[in-house]
């Protein structure tokens, strides 16, 4: 299997955002090399590797809060990105409300934070406190603000990992409707590799480069993938299948 992924033609106008050779040094130490990669409207793509392999700078360096050493990031004119970040921190004696947290920092109607927090299942917690959360009421307050822009791209850094399992499977069903909803790209980086979106589009394999990608039954029987973590987690991934009304190409890129 080639080890550089979505092949970013010059033409491709319906590529959202994207990466071509692009590098990324932090501190003198090289994290990431030869990046090239791409991702259209609608498709789920999930990034997994192991810890420190780069995931979450991959998605920094694409919405520009990293600088690329070498290559370029490109993307669509007026692209409109939502991003839920791995984690947020909020001072426990900091009283704001989760109508007040959704308002911050460009003001948002009641009727549009109200539309928002029903969008992710929480209609009724407008008046509650950011403090008084569970885990994962949290990261859906934080999706719904992702979401208040209508994002072209919801990029999303390892939101469930201080979730349980019921509470992860319910995060990942709620980013499926919201796909669904908007026909928005969904980009999620992935920490756990049991839990692989049902309807991902593609995986995309990560360790200080694109080792391998494809469709999640591609990636879990590539030698690449399996060097890095074995096939104790083979049949998991593989179990998260998806059909659907278009086709893969080279690598599992979808193309009509």
């Amino acid at each position: 299997m080639s080890k550089q992924s979505f092949i970013l033609p010059q033409d491709a106008t319906d590529v959202l955002i994207g990466t071509e050779n692009v590098s990324v040094a932090l501190g003198g130490r090289q994290v990431l090399r030869d990046l090239t990669f791409g991702i259209r409207r609608g498709e789920i793509v999930t990034i997994v590797g192991p810890n420190g392999s780069g995931k979450s700078t991959f998605v920094r360096a694409l919405i520009g809060a990293v600088p690329a050493s070498r290559g370029r990031v490109r993307t669509r004119p007026g692209l409109a990105i939502g991003y839920v970040p791995q984690r947020l921190h909020i001072d426990p004696t900091f009283p704001i409300t989760v109508a007040r947290f959704l308002a911050l920092p460009r003001r948002r109607g009641r009727a549009e934070i109200a539309e928002g927090l029903a969008r992710v299942g929480l209609a009724d917690h407008g008046r509650r406190q950011m403090t008084e959360l569970s885990g994962g009421q949290f990261q859906r307050v934080l999706l719904a603000r992702a979401l208040l822009g209508r994002p072209d791209i919801l990029i999303l850094d390892e939101p469930t990992q201080s979730l349980d399992q019921p509470a992860t499977a319910a995060f990942y069903r709620l980013i499926e409707e919201v796909r669904a909803d908007l026909s928005c790209a969904v980009l999620m980086v992935s920490h756990d590799l049991h839990v692989v979106m049902s309807a991902s589009d593609r995986v995309i394999c990560v360790n200080g480069h694109i080792c391998c990608e494809g469709t999640p039954t591609v990636v879990s029987e590539a030698p690449e993938y399996q060097a890095l973590f074995g096939d104790g987690t083979r049949g998991a991934l593989a179990l998260y299948q998806h059909h659907h009304d278009h086709e893969h190409g080279q690598g599992g890129a979808p193309h009509a």
